[in-house]
């Protein structure tokens, strides 16, 4: 004759009555790993030998547990390569806007940036001795990224950068071709023949451009040592304004994708790099803040953090609420 008992809300049989402690051990369970409660009463562990469980007896047994889902595989967390160097700071700030040349140097200091962002202007021939980058910011420690900010044609930024090279011997650069003055959005059909004709001659050539799928691969295809799309319009801080497009241009991209423009402080800084972006570049977001130095110190973290969050994997987004513990399984 079998005796009922109730364990876990299931009824299963037993030939006699047991000690709770052999029937934990038929049921493979490690005493010493979870807790018991029998017939409403919680049963201390040294008290399992003299516990007998037999007919009508209830059993709750209980561990702890944590969640669980599918493994996730972390993302390869590759080096920020630009042209064949190596940079450790994922953030590329510029050197326009600030108040003072020594304001712009504290600020790169504390964002912990590698490279810098440097227009290419002309001589002031009235006043030789005024104060120069470089008596600031050390182009041998720092690499200057010449650009060509307030160019609108292809032949006056190829112009430009050939300046830039003879003046500091800088293949690589910063190309940005601007299609009106009042967007400052790339004027994608130049930017692309520019493109072209730098890489002709042997610029490494990072490249400002819409936030296109499809115009970033062209570029990449071309030979383009990096993708550099908006996130919203030059200066505006307007943050990322085209998430989807950006992800599908890091999805498709074998070259580094850095978000340049329209970042307003760290926040969006660390949601492009929650995107998977390589780095992000920024100006204005720095240079006007009410503590520029503070602000390049956030923007470093953020950084780092974005790359952090990318790297670990961010839980999905659910329409509704899901416990923390499972109601599975509840007493």
């Amino acid at each position: 004759m079998t005796l009922s008992v109730t364990i876990n809300g299931e009824n299963r049989q037993l030939d006699a009555p047991v000690s709770l402690k052999a029937l934990l051990g038929s049921l493979g369970l490690d005493p010493a790993k979870i807790a018991v409660e029998h017939n409403l009463q919680i049963v201390p562990r040294s008290q399992y030998e003299a516990v007998t469980v037999g007919a009508g007896d209830r059993l709750e047994i209980v561990h702890f547990i944590g969640g669980g889902n599918a493994p996730f595989e972390t993302p390869a967390d590759r080096p920020l390569v630009i042209a064949g160097k190596t940079y450790k700071s994922r953030l590329i700030i510029g050197t326009g806007k600030y108040k003072t040349y020594e304001e712009n140097a504290r600020a790169l200091e504390a964002s912990g940036a590698e490279m810098v962002t440097v227009a290419v202007r002309r001589v002031n021939l009235t006043d030789p001795s005024q104060p120069k980058l470089v008596d600031f910011i050390d182009p041998k420690k720092v690499t200057y990224l010449p650009n060509t900010a307030g160019c609108f044609t292809g032949e006056d930024a190829v112009r430009t950068l050939r300046l830039a090279r003879e003046a500091g011997g800088w293949d690589l650069v910063k190309l940005e071709v601007l299609g009106d003055r009042k967007t400052l959005y790339p004027d994608m059909i130049e930017t692309l023949r520019a493109t072209e004709l730098l890489i002709k001659e042997g610029f490494q050539v990072m490249v400002y451009c819409s936030d296109d799928p499809l115009m970033a691969k062209r570029l990449e295809e071309m030979g383009a040592a990096a993708i550099m799309p908006l996130a919203a319009p030059i200066g505006s801080g307007l943050g990322l304004q085209n998430p989807v497009g950006i992800r599908m241009i890091i999805e498709e991209a074998k070259v580094p994708v850095i978000v340049d423009a329209g970042v307003g402080t760290a926040s969006d800084a660390a949601i492009a790099m929650e995107l998977g972006c390589d780095a992000v570049l920024m100006n204005t977001a720095i240079a006007e803040a009410k503590n520029p130095v503070m602000m390049a110190s956030a923007m470093k973290h953020a950084v780092a953090a974005g790359r952090l969050a990318y790297l670990a994997g961010r839980m999905p987004k659910k329409r509704y609420a899901d416990p923390s513990s499972p109601l599975a399984g509840l007493i």
